[in-house]
């Protein structure tokens, strides 16, 4: 149903359900992925807004005011690290957040975000973390083995969420790709009269979104949203020949196809605007789908979504024997003080009970 209601989003002349239960449906469910602010804004923007009930148009607003206050903050925090990056030499990118939001929403508040992502040189990561330590976010996150960023947080007067910073060395694991993020950082441009604040290109910032949404196997309407809005704001200069070719060589093309794939085949008037050149049939199914089709979905997307042998090989070693990290990530905090071989049975066990649950 939610589908169908972010599809309405981008068709403002077709008029808006009137079924109040509709909307309570559609509540819960954009309430569940997160994207209430996205959903207010979207639906103001294009004169819908009216057209819904005003109990929907009330917690969706209540939810709004919320994000937007919380972003404010956040550009703060981050033009403060901008400026701090600036002043040390540190050449810098800001990923997503209220930066992308301005940019491809048309507003900061349109797209609710929880933290600072920052792309740095590999070669400046340890002045940059010193930077970022300077200005409070001094609580160093366990770092995730194999992963392409650090992370680091500080505690927030009266939220028992701290903010954190995640600086990012690259986009992709380097051990699964030949993806060159010196690629991203010469097609970048500075911002304004700055020297080291830089901006992604077009193509890059999607490129990365659709790798982002692939990452998470797509499953919000965030992550849909994120990319639908880029393919309507940036139509008329989007060349898919181009990103596939660069797919190709950084051998992500299948991770690429298939994010686009499964996103066209869930908002097909997408054609309309930019047509896909080629998609590639996928067994992706809604987080909400459970049982058999569930773990079809995750055998491709885990294992099939690599453009080489090797790279799916690598995958496969990584499920098999996840490091300790991975286990307490899919075990749960508890289990982290057991010994490593306690933990693998506990995870075979798990995987093997949910599996014959499945089938039987």
């Amino acid at each position: 149903m939610s589908f169908d209601f972010v599809s309405a989003l981008y068709k403002s002349q077709v008029p808006m359900p009137l079924d109040d239960h509709y909307y309570h449906n559609v509540l819960r469910d954009i309430e569940h992925d997160g994207i209430q602010s996205q959903v207010y804004f979207l639906l103001k923007q294009n004169g819908m807004l009216t057209q819904t009930p005003t109990f929907f148009q009330a917690c969706l607003k209540e939810n709004y005011d919320t994000g937007l206050f919380q972003n404010l903050y956040i550009k703060n925090q981050t033009d403060l690290l901008l400026k701090r990056f600036e002043e040390q030499g540190i050449d810098v990118i800001p990923l997503k957040g209220v930066y992308f939001a301005e940019k491809y929403f048309g507003h900061i508040g349109a797209r609710a975000t929880s933290d600072i992502d920052l792309l740095v040189r590999f070669q400046d990561l340890n002045h940059a973390i010193e930077s970022v330590k300077a200005l409070g976010f001094s609580v160093e996150e366990e770092p995730i083995p194999g992963h392409f960023h650090c992370s680091f947080s500080k505690r927030l007067p009266h939220s028992p969420i701290p903010l954190v910073v995640e600086l990012h060395w690259g986009l992709v694991k380097e051990e699964t790709s030949r993806f060159d993020i010196n690629d991203i950082w010469n097609e970048s441009k500075v911002i304004g009269q700055y020297s080291h604040i830089r901006d992604l290109s077009h193509i890059h910032c999607f490129y990365m979104i659709c790798l982002h949404g692939w990452r998470h196997n797509l499953e919000s309407l965030k992550y849909f949203i994120d990319i639908i809005q880029m393919i309507h704001q940036y139509r008329d200069v989007l060349e898919y020949e181009e990103l596939f070719k660069m797919a190709e060589t950084h051998q992500t093309l299948k991770r690429l196809t298939r994010t686009l794939s499964i996103v066209y085949e869930q908002f097909p008037h997408l054609d309309y605007v930019v047509k896909l050149p080629f998609k590639r049939k996928t067994l992706w199914r809604h987080s909400k789908v459970k049982g058999l089709k569930q773990y079809m979905d995750f055998f491709d997307y885990q294992f099939l979504s690599y453009d080489s042998l090797k790279h799916s090989m690598i995958e496969i070693r990584h499920w098999i024997w996840p490091s300790k990290f991975e286990l307490s990530c899919e075990l749960g905090e508890i289990q982290q003080e057991s010994s490593t071989i306690k933990m693998y049975i506990s995870l075979y066990k798990k995987r093997i009970t949910g599996l014959v649950k499945v089938i039987f």
